[in-house]
């Protein structure tokens, strides 16, 4: 199936098989653009992963590369903040930017912790494989000029390709990490990776004006040229 019939944001229904996505009404969704973008990555990935040295599929990699690109087109200034580290230390827990721009997550942990992390007297020993660090997967902030601190958390996203699961350290830690707002996991059947897209709901009057933004996301995301212009502003 090619790309273009790939329902990356449906929310459920009946499959040609006659089959039902479960969808348990209780768990926090993404709206509908979030999904859009989010969903597209992860369908992208799970058919054309990237591929290690060793040939493993790196799917998680793939879609957190994606959104990279992203936001690095939009000069670090994309929604959507793929795989910033949190200082668990901190309450609530502090993300680890770039020195010189602050919507940026660092590129190198272990090069901050080794310069950073004693400098701060309130941090313990640095122990590595404690829970003093956690990364997720997708980190959706209300304003992208600004940091992705937990003021500015609309949402946290956790990708799941099977048979990974997420545990109940990381859920705890990312509902520290999102405060008040909702987490989210993510996975192939909850994007409907494998089945035909459907009509498009009817979009709010108010999000209509974001819909050209998205659409240079989805083919940025895809590995496609965007259309020639200015840079979508968010």
């Amino acid at each position: 199936m090619t790309d273009q019939n790939r329902g990356p944001f449906a929310s459920g229904g009946m499959s040609k098989e006659g089959t039902t996505t479960v969808v348990n009404i209780n768990e926090p969704e993404l709206d509908y653009v979030d999904k859009k973008v989010v969903c597209s990555a992860i369908c992208k990935c799970k058919d054309t992963p990237d591929v290690g040295k060793d040939g493993r599929s790196l799917k998680q990699a793939c879609v957190s590369g994606r959104l990279k690109v992203v936001d690095q087109a939009l000069q670090h200034r994309s929604p959507y903040k793929p795989e910033v580290n949190y200082d668990m230390t901190k309450e609530p827990p502090a993300p680890i930017m770039d020195s010189s721009v602050e919507t940026k997550g660092h590129d190198w942990l272990p090069g901050w912790i080794k310069k950073w992390w004693a400098e701060d007297p309130e941090h313990p020993p640095f122990q590595p494989g404690q829970g003093m660090i956690r990364r997720p997967d997708v980190v959706i902030v209300k304003d992208p000029t600004k940091p992705p601190t937990q003021d500015n958390i609309k949402q946290v996203v956790e990708v799941k390709f099977p048979p990974d699961t997420v545990s109940q350290a990381q859920k705890d830690d990312y509902k520290r990490i999102a405060g008040d707002v909702d987490v989210v996991t993510m996975t192939p059947d909850k994007c409907d990776c494998d089945k035909p897209e459907p009509d498009q709901p009817k979009i709010p009057v108010e999000d209509i004006g974001t819909l050209g933004a998205i659409g240079w996301l989805l083919m940025t995301i895809l590995g496609r040229k965007p259309p020639r212009g200015p840079v979508p502003q968010f």
